[in-house]
């Protein structure tokens, strides 16, 4: 108690040296925590984007092109040399495997919406109910598409909203700011699923507009194409978050499968369905062809024999454990690469206590003399000294934290939390145990910054410190 005691009045004596002191610690370790916390919440939104693609014992499967995918699949680079179309037989197959407790058809292709006057272009996913469960959705409002029927009932992306733009003046959110006036939850939306189609009557329609109407009929003269087929659709549901809240089901609508193939092939009678592959005579294949195939492994260690099969049947195969893995790699490196930069604030505190703790002793070097004469052994000299060290660095590391969590909060108020930056979830995040860390590091540092000079001032000659001025 009377090392503390010291050691707590010595600080008090210079008061601006000693908040000067303290004032170096807590912005390195602000720095620090900071710089750490932006990796980290890097991090976080990594392994929460990886849970809604169905956590880490779930492997894409994608064989020969089908459908119109916006989604680019980091197993797809040599997505030449796969031999099999993803078929139903295909689903059969893999779902028969050892260790796949599931295994569902996705089919992707992008769609157009309207109205009144928005339009806006979507990609639209197909998936089995088993397949939506596995996605694990967080549902802002409603539920998971209706099975079966013959109306599409969609699930949208919380940020779908944002696509659709005015017809005539092209402006959308990303523009003006202001969201459109729809409210997907309760509104009816115009479907199309015949792109192609669409385009060329909007093309018809221009072309005769240009032409002043003329219906002379001639001979050359493009004649009308068949109407576009457009599906009066409803919402079943919204992903949790808002316009500008990104996670992986955020840019999406989602659909049930087999309702999707019954209006495929209702609309597209007698004629290929966009993406899927047709024969060398050029009639549609006779299969349906799926984008891809989510399979569900039972165990996470028997992910990569599983993967191994399937690349062995044709197919090309991407895990959510790969890309983690790959991605934590890099991660590692950019938390060592800001944690360094953080490092280098505290290192200036470290010299700053190592000269103020100089400078102390040698304005108290009477002092010391007489402690000694008076019996205060080595051991307390040198403790004296290491704990006014110790409180430098613990009431830095304190206040640094405290300042760490109110420089994160900014950070993620000012980006959205995340959003504008392209992750799901804060960009800044500060878990407890760095917090421990951060001030057991803060207080290490202000007692090694401290220990040499301790050492001097246990090496004081009595004599010699009781005669100097």
């Amino acid at each position: 108690m009377d090392l503390l005691r010291m050691s707590g009045s010595n600080l008090k004596r210079r008061k601006l040296r000693t908040f000067l002191t303290v004032l170096g610690v807590v912005i390195g370790t602000a720095s620090i925590v900071v710089m750490i916390s932006l990796g980290l919440g890097m991090q976080q939104s990594l392994y929460k984007e990886v849970e809604q693609s169905g956590g880490l014992t779930t492997i894409t499967v994608t064989g020969k092109d089908a459908g119109q995918s916006m989604m680019a699949y980091s197993g797809q680079e040599n997505s030449d040399e796969s031999t099999q179309y993803v078929t139903d037989r295909t689903i059969k197959q893999l779902s028969e495997l050892g260790h796949v407790t599931t295994a569902a058809p996705v089919y992707e292709m992008s769609v157009i919406m309207l109205k009144g006057k928005y339009e806006a272009y979507i990609q639209l996913v197909g998936m089995t109910p088993e397949g939506l469960k596995a996605k694990n959705i967080e549902l802002g409002e409603g539920s998971l598409p209706k099975q079966g029927g013959s109306q599409l009932d969609i699930l949208y992306g919380n940020t779908v909203i944002t696509n659709f733009s005015e017809r005539n003046s092209q402006s959308s959110y990303w523009d003006t700011g202001e969201l459109p006036e729809i409210d997907l939850m309760k509104d009816s939306v115009f479907l199309i699923l015949d792109q192609d189609g669409y385009f060329r009557s909007q093309e018809q329609s221009f072309g005769n507009s240009d032409s002043g109407g003329n219906e002379s009929g001639g001979p050359g003269e493009s004649q009308p194409s068949q109407p576009v087929k457009k599906h009066a659709v409803t919402a079943s549901g919204i992903v949790a978050g808002g316009p500008d809240d990104y996670n992986a089901n955020a840019y999406s609508a989602f659909c049930d499968l087999e309702t999707l193939k019954k209006v495929l092939k209702k609309d597209f009678s007698g004629r290929t369905v966009p993406g899927q592959p047709t024969t060398k005579s050029g009639k549609p294949y006779k299969e349906f062809c799926y984008t891809s195939a989510q399979v569900k492994v039972d165990d996470i260690d028997k992910v990569e024999e599983v993967s191994s099969i399937i690349r062995e049947m044709g197919y090309n195969t991407q895990t959510n454990a790969e890309y983690l893995d790959s991605m934590k790699s890099q991660f590692a490196i950019v938390q060592a690469v800001l944690g360094g930069i953080g490092a280098v604030s505290l290192l200036v505190a470290a010299i700053g206590i190592a000269n103020t703790m100089m400078m102390s002793i040698y304005e108290r070097t009477k002092e010391i003399g007489v402690i000694k004469v008076l019996g205060c052994s080595l051991k307390n000299i040198k403790q004296m000294f290491l704990l006014e060290a110790a409180f430098i660095g613990l009431i830095g590391g304190l206040v640094g934290n405290i300042l760490s969590f109110i420089m994160s909060g900014i950070i993620n108020f000012l980006t959205g939390n995340g959003s504008a930056m392209g992750i799901d979830g804060n960009i800044s995040y500060i878990p407890w145990w760095l917090v421990l860390l951060s001030m057991g590091f803060a207080v290490f540092v202000g007692v090694a910054a401290g220990y040499f000079p301790s050492l001097r001032a246990m090496r004081l000659s009595p004599l010699a410190a009781i005669r100097s001025e």
